[in-house]
């Protein structure tokens, strides 16, 4: 069984979207292609880093022994008054850090970096007005999830005015949208992250839409959701420790740099071709013939079944064989309106309403009022279907 290892929100999206290339990346550890847009939003991230570092004040940490951790808030301590790179630090800094790689062209290059420059400045420019309060830049956090290891790099933490805590984190992307941060995974696996690193609570969610300066808050997350979260985290890891890493094609396909090695898409090699294209063409006909088969089965089963009926038998005798005339019945029931009906009658425990044949053993049941069992079985379906069997007359 291969192992997950800590599983970060950016690998349990890949593994979702395609278990295949998850592996290419995580296990055969083949390199991704580089990417203008990957490129541009780690070099804005970094700078970002050099420019909020003289804010930060840590919070509270948990340690492993279950102690907490002592900081500056707990020891009174007043931090002097952060100096604000220039903007000259600014652009100097970024110049440093910038990265070429992945751009389709020097024109997408150059505005990139314009880009970058001009939201930069005008962040520093916001930055000098509103002093923020982070406890952490680029953190990396890990802990065990229900005993799956997961960790992962977050952008900022701040400090609310309530003592709790704000995730903060940072999108280049052209649009976004207040939907975007309500339905945003990778902030709820954040949220478990910090819940199980700091002592304060999480009070609130933020993409901070870097384009337009504007953050965008949310409360944070319910139990539900983490819930729904956790049984996703938990699919990857199981899909990990079996080995699954069946590829899934996709519109994501299209972006994907292994497709050469991919089931899905590598090519049959050309001394394979003829052969194979026999075998195929063969496959087809065969195929075409099962079909004409079957539509000729199926006739020939109903006029057996309207002969059964017209002379009242179930068995129908042939030079060889029998053909036996055997039924099949099966019945459904809404669960919803059978719970509804045996919670009002305190039964809600002794009855599986999702098991059909756990439903019909009530309706047998002469203990259950009559009248009860006569309202569930009301709200049930039976289907009968009738099939044949063939016995060998000298058996």
């Amino acid at each position: 069984m291969a192992e997950a290892g800590a599983l970060s929100h950016s690998s349990v999206q890949t593994y979702l979207e395609c278990p295949l290339r998850w592996k290419f990346l995580y296990i055969d550890k083949l390199p991704e292609a580089p990417r203008g847009y990957f490129s541009f939003g780690r070099v804005v991230h970094s700078v970002l880093e050099e420019l909020l570092l003289p804010y930060v004040l840590p919070s509270e940490r948990r340690l492993e022994s279950g102690e907490r951790q002592r900081t500056l808030d707990r020891w009174g301590a007043q931090p002097g008054v952060p100096r604000l790179l220039t903007e000259e630090e600014l652009l100097s800094t970024y110049a440093k850090l910038w990265v070429s790689d992945g751009y389709g062209s020097a024109e997408e290059e150059t505005r990139y970096r314009e880009l970058g420059a001009d939201l930069l400045r005008r962040y520093r420019e916001l930055l000098a007005k509103e002093t923020p309060t982070p406890v952490a830049i680029e953190a990396h956090l890990e802990t065990r999830w229900d005993g799956i290891p997961v960790h992962g790099y977050l952008d900022r933490i701040d400090r609310t005015p309530t003592g709790g805590l704000e995730i903060v984190d940072y999108k280049t992307s052209r649009d976004l949208s207040h939907e975007d941060a309500l339905h945003s995974d990778q902030l709820t696996f954040y949220q478990v992250l910090v819940e199980r690193n700091f002592t304060a609570p999480v009070e609130g969610l933020t993409l901070y839409h870097l384009r337009s300066l504007t953050p965008l808050r949310v409360p944070p997350r319910g139990k539900p959701t983490v819930e729904r979260l956790h049984a996703r985290v938990g699919q990857v890891s199981d899909g990990i420790r079996s080995q699954s890493f069946d590829p899934s094609p996709g519109r994501q396909c299209g972006r994907c740099e292994f497709k050469s090695l991919c089931p899905e898409f590598r090519e049959v090699p050309a001394a394979d071709r003829e052969r194979l294209a026999r075998l195929v063409d063969r496959f087809q006909e065969l195929r075409g013939e099962e079909r004409k088969v079957e539509e000729e089965l199926r006739r020939t089963a109903t006029e057996l079944h309207r002969e059964a009926e017209r002379l009242g038998v179930h068995r129908l005798p042939g030079k060889s064989s029998t053909a036996v005339r055997r039924k099949e019945e099966t019945w459904s029931f809404p669960p919803e309106q059978v719970r509804e009906l045996l919670t009002a009658h305190g039964l809600e425990e002794k009855v599986d309403v999702a098991d059909p044949e756990d439903v019909r053993r009530l309706l047998r049941d002469r203990r259950i009022d009559a009248t009860l069992r006569r309202e569930v079985e009301r709200t049930g379906g039976r289907r009968v279907r009738w099939y044949w069997e063939l016995r060998d007359d000298a058996g």
